[in-house]
Formats: C-alpha cells, structure tokens, sequence
C-alpha cells in the first residue's frame, strides 16, 4: 500500500486559551473553563479488558501525529495487545513462571511492540471476531494463564515447541488471526511518521535518586524498564509547560481512590479523611468545589510504600482547565466509553489529586522543559 488510508476521527477543536464558555455539571457544581484544549482523537471504550495502557498510549501517538500536522489515522489497539500478549508469555515461561503476566502493561510497551513488530490500523486488526462489540477478555486472560502455567509446569518434563503454536491459537481465536504479511505492520507503522526513540517516561518517588534513570517496581512494569524520576514540583511543571507548548501527555494513575470519581467527571483529593466522613457528607463532596490537600514528597511515598497508590490505571491529558473559583485541574481522556458522565468520557483532575496519585507519565522528550532537561541531560 503506498500510503495511509486516513481513517476519519472525531477530534477535539484547536487548541484554545481562556475561552469564555464554560462546562457545568450543575447549578451549584463544577464549572470549568478551559484555558488549553489540544486535539484528541475520539474517546473509545476498553470495556472489560485491562488494556487501558494500550488505549492511553494509543491516544497520545494519534495526538502526536495531529501536532505533527499529520493526519491522524485510527491505530489499533488490540494489534499492540497481542504482540505484547505473546512477548509476556514467552518472557514467563523463560522465567519459569517467576515474572508477571497478565493484561496491565506500561506506555513504554505499546514502543516496544511497535519497534519490533510494527503496528496495523483498527480497521486491518479490531482484536473483536467474537462479536461482543466491544473488548470482553476475562475468558481469554483466564485462558492464557491458564496455558502459560501448564507449560512452565513442563509436565513432560522437556518443553515442546508447540507451545507457542497452542498459545497463538487462544489470541487467534479471541482476538482474530493476523495478517500473513508480517511486512504490512512494519511499513504502516514506517508510514506514521513518529520517531518512537523520543519519547520518555517521568516518576517521582523520593525512594529513587533524583535526575536519573531508575526501575519503577510496579507490578505492571513487566519489562522492567527505567523511568526518569524527579522532584514531584518539577513532574507538575513539565506536564503544565508540555501543554502550553502544544505536547498532550501519558498518565499514569492510580484511580483506586474515592476522590476519583469518573460518573461525577472529577478527581479530587480532600482535606478530609475519607473514612471519618459521615455518610451524609460523602454524598455532597462532589457536589462543588472543595478545599483539597496537597500532598509533600514525603506524603507521596507513603501512600507508595504502604500500597495506598497503585498503578491502577492509564489515561491521556490533554489539556488545562479551571473551576469557578480558578483552581487549577487537569483536562483527562479516559477510555470507558462516553456516556458515563457529563463530559463525554473525558475527567478533570485537581491538581491535588495529581499531585498525591501520579505513578508516572509519557511525552515527546522536546515537551520537557530546557531546565529539566538539562537536568536530565537530554
């Protein structure tokens, strides 16, 4: 094929600052204004799959390509999922079932695929032949487990090869077959124009040191890769000033927390401790703004080492927004669908709840900031 078929999305408008209409949930609720708006591609629905770094990663390389002022095409997801399915089987059976293997994965995974492998179109691989319509993988992850735990049981006591033709059969039969060609993702992921060598992920745990590479131990890290990790002051800067310069950013989250709340369409941190709330107050506390906690270096690492933040969840900013009262809140793509709140899939996170929640972030490495990058001498 000599060139992308361009597949139409439905995208955001042009980046807008300060614009004067504001989105409200009630009369006495949230109101935001936005104050950054970069363009996004439509908001998709992972449904029952754990796949929400394959759909958050997705967004921000199709949100790249539209700053690129390329046109946007329609990647698939689920391409991404079965390569990287097949590369955590063989990695655990390698580990004699002494590795993680399951459907949570990191951004850096869907590069990792795409270096290798290439990467195809929704269109060319919808990963649904099943008809649910939507992704269903409970039956295919308990499957796949199921198989990749007989094989490093060995029970004839020297591996078969056949394995992996047995595996491929699960992912064939739930997800469909792949192209015959293994050249078509590899030319279609040559065609998208991205140089997947410049982009980076960010933490910021004070257990690492500062302004260096370091492994982020989260269960999903299954490939053990390294992060950036810097001060949680500069993490806020880079995402703020990657946006004001024109660059949509890849978030890692934990959204386990009450303040998260994707039905009201806001993720807050409280001043307040959720289990001394009354029952009463609990149902007001996304009724308006509040007063919110923000969180120091040392507070973060606590809700780290004592498994109160978790690496639940990946999503997409995609802009800046304030409330009536000016506070700041990030501008979040989320990938459950539209129709579960007031703001067609979409989540404004304070910048508390940021602040307290992150696990980590992905952007173009010329998103970051002269003097942070100096810093981490890039």
């Amino acid at each position: 094929m000599k060139k992308l078929i361009p597949f139409i999305l439905v995208v955001a408008p042009l980046m807008t600052w300060a614009q004067e209409t504001s989105i409200k949930q009630e009369d006495e609720g949230f109101a935001f204004t936005g104050v950054i708006d970069l363009e996004a591609t439509e908001v998709k629905n992972q449904n029952k799959s754990g796949t929400c770094w394959s759909f958050g990663g997705v967004s921000l390389f199709e949100s790249e390509m539209i700053r690129m002022g390329l046109d946007p095409v329609n990647i698939s997801e689920m391409f991404v999922v079965r390569k990287a399915y097949e590369m955590k089987a063989e990695r655990y059976v390698r580990m004699h079932g002494k590795a993680q293997f399951g459907p949570g994965g990191q951004f850096h995974d869907i590069i990792e695929v795409v270096k290798k492998y290439g990467m195809l179109l929704e269109a060319e691989y919808g990963g649904q032949p099943i008809a649910y319509g939507k992704p269903h993988h409970n039956e295919m992850d308990a499957m796949a487990r199921a198989m990749v735990n007989v094989v490093v049981k060995n029970p004839n006591r020297k591996l078969s090869p056949h394995w992996k033709t047995a595996y491929s059969n699960i992912l064939d039969a739930y997800l469909g077959e792949l192209p015959a060609s293994e050249e078509i993702p590899l030319k279609r992921a040559e065609e998208l124009g991205l140089d997947w060598n410049k982009y980076i992920e960010i933490t910021s745990f004070s257990h690492l040191p500062y302004y260096e590479k370091s492994v982020l131990l989260i269960p999903d890290n299954w490939t053990y890769s390294s992060y950036y990790n810097i001060p949680l002051n500069d993490l806020l800067s880079v995402v703020k000033n990657a946006l004001k310069a024109g660059y949509t950013v890849g978030w890692d989250a934990d959204v386990s927390d009450r303040g998260f709340s994707f039905k009201n369409g806001v993720a807050i941190y409280p001043n307040e401790d959720w289990a001394l709330m009354s029952k009463d107050r609990r149902k007001v506390i996304f009724d308006k703004p509040g007063e919110e906690k923000m969180v120091s270096e040392e507070e973060r690492q606590e809700l780290y080492d004592n498994y109160s933040t978790t690496d639940d969840h990946l999503m997409h900013i995609t802009g800046i927004s304030t409330d009536q009262n000016g506070k700041t809140y990030f501008k979040v793509k989320n990938s459950w669908g539209t129709g579960r709140n007031e703001y067609g899939g979409y989540i404004y996170v304070s910048e508390a709840y940021f602040a307290a929640k992150t696990v980590a972030i992905m952007l173009h490495k010329d998103g970051v900031e002269k003097g942070i990058a100096k810093k981490l001498k890039f």
